[in-house]
């Protein structure tokens, strides 16, 4: 991210992560005495039989959220009426924030105007292989990067100039903020036993953020999926302290602590003086679904707006949208070409 200024209760199996039901329990013998045509099943097997059935289940709703994390699957899709139905009522909703750009300008009301960006599919497009995910030229000399605030791995790892800010080490005149830096070997581990486990799976690309180990799967064959799924999840039933998101075709191993991109967007804010001020008119772009903390930030503090990059209808906290990383571009130009006519005070 980049920001600058303008029924009955059911036992849990704690050792293998199942719900025993009651009416389960029941048909486990207690002797031997059984009646014709009941099959004795010990309760460890039944354990097991019902957590390979919930491992099923698990599985494919990992994969059922693999193809929706895609728009244009072709699965995903309607009819070409029904896409056109469902994206007009959606746009009513959501308007485009080029088409609406006088509203913007009108809710801002003079506050001072704060951007929050996301990367990858908002500053850039999304490519295949993560490491090639550039801005083009006009949005890097647009956004003058020596003058950002960065918060990589969903604002895990904040850095910027210090002037301002409140909560922070300072390291050669910048901020440094970093609320999981205790799990930095750990995610280091992650990394190594994912590139392991996953190299017999082509087309899958392991990354370590620093403080995130993510799984890109853009590039692997669908039927492949169920099977790296098994995977990623075997790796991290070792690491109680870490969790599984998903992003846009991509698994994300991150630290479990209250902490993400809308906490990031909220101390950033705080830290920039505007933790309790009105005015303010934060103005957040991002296309994935971790974007949404952020949005919904926003909507619930009731200040300035969400913006999401997006060519499909989604369900999502923003107030906006655009299309593109092109949209972005275009918007961000005339929102500074507004401001420079601005009298300064």
């Amino acid at each position: 991210m980049v920001s600058f200024v303008m029924e009955k209760p059911n036992r849990m199996s704690e050792s293998q992560n199942v719900v025993v039901s009651e009416a389960a329990r029941s048909i486990i013998p207690n002797n031997s005495s059984a009646p014709p045509g009941f099959i004795s099943i010990s309760k460890k097997k039944l354990l097991k039989n019902l957590e390979i059935i919930n491992d099923g289940e698990r599985i494919n709703a990992w994969v059922d959220s693999m193809r929706a994390s895609s728009p244009t699957h072709p699965k995903s899709l309607p009819s070409s009426i029904s896409l056109q139905q469902q994206l007009s009522s959606w746009i009513m909703q959501h308007p485009s924030a080029l088409e609406m750009f006088e509203k913007i300008k009108e809710a801002s009301g003079g506050k001072q105007i704060v951007i929050f960006l996301d990367y990858d599919g908002t500053l850039s497009p999304i490519v295949d292989d993560p490491d090639k995910a550039f801005m083009s030229s006009k949005v890097y000399n647009f956004v003058k990067l020596a003058e950002l605030y960065y918060a990589g791995s969903h604002g895990m790892d904040i850095k910027g100039p210090a002037k301002g800010f409140s909560r922070h080490k300072r390291v050669k005149q910048s901020l440094l903020y970093q609320p999981a830096s205790d799990y930095l070997p750990m995610i280091d581990e992650v990394y190594r036993q994912l590139l392991e486990k996953t190299k017999s799976t082509p087309g899958v690309i392991v990354e370590n953020n620093k403080f995130c180990a993510s799984v890109h799967f853009r590039c692997v064959d669908e039927k492949k999926w169920s099977e790296l799924v098994l995977q990623v999840r075997s790796v991290l039933k070792e690491y109680p302290r870490l969790k599984l998101n998903q992003g846009r075709k991509v698994f994300e191993i991150r630290p479990m602590i209250e902490w993400d991109k809308g906490k990031a967007l909220e101390f950033l804010l705080e830290s920039l003086g505007f933790g309790n001020s009105n005015n303010v008119f934060p103005v957040y772009i991002g296309d994935d679904r971790t974007d949404e903390d952020a949005f919904k930030l926003l909507r619930d503090r009731g200040e300035g707006c969400g913006v999401l990059v997006s060519k499909f209808p989604k369900d999502t906290d923003a107030s906006y949208y655009l299309q593109d990383p092109s949209e972005v571009m275009n918007f961000l130009q005339r929102l500074v070409a507004w401001k420079q006519m601005q009298p300064r005070v």
